[in-house]
């Protein structure tokens, strides 16, 4: 069997590659996970994709329930179950359709950046005679600099992308003056001094809803907070992400100061 993990970007036919259009023909199964109805939006996405470039009669599509992550206990653990629980999903949905040897999903942006299907699709290589193959997608910090029309590093100089827990937790890393930050539930960027940096915020990016702030983290984190909690309050449900830039030649950010900061 060949599992295909193909990156559809922001769920958009215009951020099809070739590629992925030629491999999503070859599918004889495409599995596509339901996330509740608040991300209903998800799979209907995944579901107009396929109609507007299957052309194949003989793929089959398979819808599934997405397991919920535990998060009452660690949360390395709770995500190591998680993918267990979406391993053996992925395994009853295949077995119900044993003549299926080319098997696709479709995955927001890209396999390799902040998503677990590589490491889900690892699981299921352990239990069965497979192949796993990439076509890569659109990143959503692709999405995010297109949107803001910024380049991602500065001249020469490295970037990190991060999540909002280690920068709650650990702060400005040392080294870098740009910082992609990605998974924030909690609006970090709050826990920095604003003085000196600035943001480039997006949610939704490269979606019809797309919605895009920036300036001085000082005067724009606050519009964010705001616009953040709107969307979520419309859609029921957001992915966002963010660039911090610091002005060259500044300290790190501290934590817990400033006009943007909360303890």
């Amino acid at each position: 069997m060949e599992l295909w993990l193909i990156g559809i970007g922001m769920g958009r036919v215009a951020h099809l590659t070739l590629e992925a259009v030629a491999a999503i023909n070859r599918a004889d199964l495409i599995l596509i996970p339901r996330k509740g109805e608040e991300k209903a939006e998800l799979a209907q996405a995944r579901r107009r994709i396929c109609d507007e470039v299957l052309t194949n009669p003989q793929t089959v599509l398979a819808e599934f329930d997405l397991p919920v992550r535990d998060a009452s206990g660690g949360y390395e653990g709770g995500v190591l179950d998680w993918h267990e629980a979406i391993a053996g999903c992925w395994e009853r949905v295949i077995a119900v359709h044993p003549g299926a040897l080319r098997v696709a999903l479709l995955i927001w942006g890209d396999p390799a950046l902040y998503d677990s299907s590589l490491r889900i699709a690892a699981r299921l290589a352990d239990r069965r005679a497979m192949t796993v193959h990439v076509v890569p997608g659109i990143m959503s910090l692709q999405g995010l600099t297109a949107a803001h029309a910024i380049p991602l590093n500065e001249i020469g100089a490295p970037f990190l992308v991060t999540t909002g827990r280690r920068l709650r937790d650990e702060g400005w890393p040392a080294g870098v003056d740009t910082l992609v930050v990605m998974l924030d539930g909690m609006n970090s960027f709050q826990t920095l001094d604003p003085a000196g940096v600035r943001i480039w915020w997006g949610a939704y990016v490269g979606m019809p809803d797309q919605i895009v702030e920036a300036g001085p983290l000082s005067e724009a984190g606050p519009r964010i907070v705001a616009a953040r909690q709107a969307a979520r309050d419309r859609h029921g449900w957001i992915m966002d992400i963010y660039l911090l830039r610091r002005d060259p030649g500044a300290g790190a950010p501290g934590r817990g100061s400033g006009a943007a900061a909360r303890p």
